[in-house]
């Protein structure tokens, strides 16, 4: 075993699966079942958020324009322009990422509107868009879809993985089964990585903040290898930070991060009608995991820890993908093959009592390795009638360990288990173009999936075969403006329990979704505005993971569960206004109302009943705000930038296991500030990220989740902060 991952084991990080006794219930009672709220200090909007084709932007390309520039996504699997597409869509640029320092996926939340992701371990994150697909551990599939370039990964580790050197990210809200499968009822997102060019471009950025020793630094090169045939690229890049929290039992930072990147792309077109794309990454996460404070309310703000030994997961992750797209003109269809395979592997240990006592403590070590191909055919009939059909397969395998510690009796448990799922699918969709500006879109996937694990000794594979269908009518009012009314139905798969469990399968769930939306350009293509209205019919809703009495003996076992139905409704708004050449306006909006209509399930395998009817972490709105004004300096291209943005999120209700008592996370705004200085080639900036050091939660659980988990007098509410203020400088440099 290497240093680093001796390392990872002797000071702590995420929690393994455990056993069904007491201890090992309050592990997973204690890490696995922790939620988190949504927010990110990364918080500014850009000058071009929006995602155009386009390079690397310079000074003469941003800002320059006195109109908004047409979005190109492929949020059905073709590109198109995003108003012909009757999906609620967020496509964010590569360069806006950089921009705002975003580093990896879960820090775009604050820029999509109905989307909430954050984290409380580098090996994790909690997900859902609308109230939909929550996902709070993860031991249960993903409710959104998690794509790398169009490549599908089954576990939330990927939305903490860097980015480095991405074209775009697009967010689609709203069941994607049809065209991205199962596990998308919330909707996808998609991280989608620059290609080669025929032409050398290159680039190094970086950045360094005070207060927690922050610094990024990243490097491109792309260009022909064999000119006009074979193009490569090489990307890299690496962040540290120290973290804002100490510890002050065991000593150090709680809650570091240090995540380093490399990821290579070849492309080969050996004639008109082939291209072939290579892709190999590798991905080092080290970071705190799960490294909860304890505080006695939810306004009690504190990001110091009092544990016997920092909780730090180290993860590795690595992969290659091929890609082949071949145009067969005597068909009129493009066919699109792909393979993949991925690996991570991760270790970690754990304080699991979360207070200067020693008594709790555990390692974790797991590997998944998952393997995915796919085949699309895309016909064009005519100028009216398309079709996309294909096929999917993917395997998912999972070794995962664990060693539970009793410290004061020196008992050791350990647990493992090894899990497998399959899944195929088959799909189509047919797009019709009828009276010139009207279109109607209709599509199916059948999708069969089995997921077994050798833990469950006494149950059967989880099974589940489903139909995701799908019914949208997009209508072309004018150029500038495009209405659309769509209904879907979104499926997630279950899974199993270890021995113990009252349920010892759970059941996947489902939602139908029907959506109405307006997509429209005004001012001579100044002003964008996106607005949807939505309703979700949500049934077998997998909320957070509960414990509940072991059928195996005396104790309390953590199960996953269904919780019952959820409805959701709600609006949702993004714009973006050229005032003039140089002020731009960009700001999104989402006001939601979901809640648990019938809990009825919980209560059948827990024994209790929910305290409130709010789905956790999840605030009724949120919103972000900003404004960018540039000035020209000279007839050279140089300007300078001012920018000043907000994000703002409701109030959430936190983590408890009390029938009776509710904590409730305060809302909060998060203000953002950059004085940007531009070259033809090459920009630098004074920022800072949470202005005024607004304190607030990421996560929070109240002492009643870790008195029923059996630890008793050593139980204490606890919390894990949001980042703090930082104020640094960054740059970037293109060649």
């Amino acid at each position: 075993m290497s240093d680093d991952k001796n390392s990872a084991l002797r000071f702590g990080g995420r929690t393994a699966r455990s056993s069904h006794t007491w201890f090992g219930a309050t592990l997973c009672g204690l890490a696995s079942c922790l939620p988190a709220g949504f927010a990110s200090a990364q918080t500014a909007v850009a000058a071009a958020p929006l995602a155009a084709e386009s390079a690397p932007a310079t000074a003469d390309s941003a800002g320059a324009s006195n109109t908004l520039e047409e979005v190109v996504v492929t949020a059905r699997r073709r590109e198109e322009s995003l108003q012909d597409v009757p999906i609620a869509v967020t496509a964010l640029a590569g360069d806006f990422l950089e921009q705002q320092q975003i580093y990896t996926v879960k820090d775009i939340a604050a820029y999509a509107p109905g989307l909430n992701i954050n984290s409380d371990s580098a090996g994790r994150s909690f997900v859902s868009i609308r109230g939909i697909g929550t996902t709070l551990i993860n031991t249960v599939q993903p409710g959104v879809g998690i794509f790398i370039d169009g490549i599908y990964e089954p576990d939330t580790s990927y939305l903490n993985t860097p980015l480095v050197d991405v074209q775009r990210v697009e967010v689609l809200r709203g069941p994607q089964g049809t065209l991205f499968g199962n596990n998308t009822l919330g909707g996808a997102i998609n991280v989608i990585t620059r290609q080669p060019t025929d032409e050398f471009v290159s680039w190094v950025s970086g950045a360094y903040a005070g207060t927690d020793d922050f610094y990024s630094g990243a490097a491109s090169v792309s260009g022909p290898l064999i000119p006009g045939m074979l193009q490569g690229r090489l990307a890299i890049s690496d962040q540290q930070e120290d973290g804002f929290g100490h510890n002050l039992v065991g000593g150090g930072y709680s809650n570091p991060l240090d995540q380093r990147a490399v990821n290579t792309t070849l492309r080969f077109e050996p004639v008109d009608s082939a291209t072939f794309t290579m892709n190999a990454y590798y991905d080092r996460v080290f970071g705190g995991s799960t490294a909860y404070s304890e505080v006695t309310s939810p306004t009690d703000y504190s990001d110091d820890t009092t544990t016997n030994l920092n909780n730090i997961i180290t993860l590795d992750y690595k992969g290659i993908n091929l890609k082949g797209v071949f145009d067969v003109k005597s068909l009129a269809t493009t066919v699109t093959a792909v393979v993949a395979f991925d690996r991570r592997d991760d270790y970690s240990g754990v304080d699991g009592d979360y207070g200067p006592v020693d008594f709790l403590r555990a390692t974790g070590r797991e590997t998944l390795e998952t393997k995915t191909a796919e085949l699309r055919f895309d016909t064009t009939f005519n100028e009216h009638v398309s079709t996309l059909f294909g096929a999917f397969a993917s395997r998912f395998w999972t070794d995962s360990s664990s060693d539970v510690t009793i410290v004061p009796y020196d008992l050791t448990v350990p647990s493992d288990t090894i899990s497998e799922a399959n899944q195929q699918a088959l799909f189509g969709t047919a797009f019709w173009k009828f009276l010139d500006t009207w279109e109607i879109t209709t599509g199916l996937r059948y999708d069969h999936q089995v997921l077994g694990a050798s833990s469950a000794t006494t149950a059967g594979a989880y099974k589940a075969s489903e139909w995701e269908p799908r019914l949208s009518l997009l209508k072309h009012w004018s150029p500038d403006v495009t209405a659309y009314a769509s209904i879907a139905r979104g499926f997630r798969g279950g899974g199993q329990n270890d021995p113990g469990a009252p349920n010892l399968i759970y059941k996947g769930d489902s939602v139908v979704t029907e959506e109405l939306g307006v997509k429209l350009f005004a001012l001579d293509h100044r002003l964008s505005l996106d607005t949807d209205i939505f309703y979700n019919n949500y049934v077998h809703f997998i909320g957070q993971n509960a414990l509940a009495p072991s059928t195996a003996g005396a104790g309390f076992v953590a199960i996953n569960l269904n919780t019952g139905q959820v409805r959701s409704y709600g609006l949702e708004s993004e714009g973006h206004f050229k005032v003039t050449e140089a002020w731009r306006l960009d700001a999104g909006l989402t006001l939601l109302h979901a809640r648990i209509t019938n809990s009825q399930e919980y209560t059948e395998e827990t024994g209790l009943t929910l305290n409130s009817d709010r789905v956790l972490f999840t605030p009724d709105w949120n919103y972000n705000v900003g404004t960018t004004y540039s000035v020209p300096l000279n007839d050279g291209g140089q300007f300078m930038d001012f920018h000043l943005g907000a994000v703002a999120k409701g109030s959430r209700t936190a983590a408890t296991s009390s029938e009776t008592y509710t904590p409730v996370l305060s809302p909060y705004t998060l203000v953002d500030a950059a004085i940007t200085y531009r070259l033809p080639h090459g920009e630098i900036a004074l920022f800072s990220t949470n202005l005024f050091d607004k304190q607030y939660f990421q996560s929070y659980i109240d002492k009643s989740e870790l008195i029923q988990a059996g630890l008793g007098p050593l139980a204490s509410d606890v919390g894990l902060e949001g980042d703090r203020r930082r104020v640094g400088i960054r740059g970037k440099w293109t060649f």
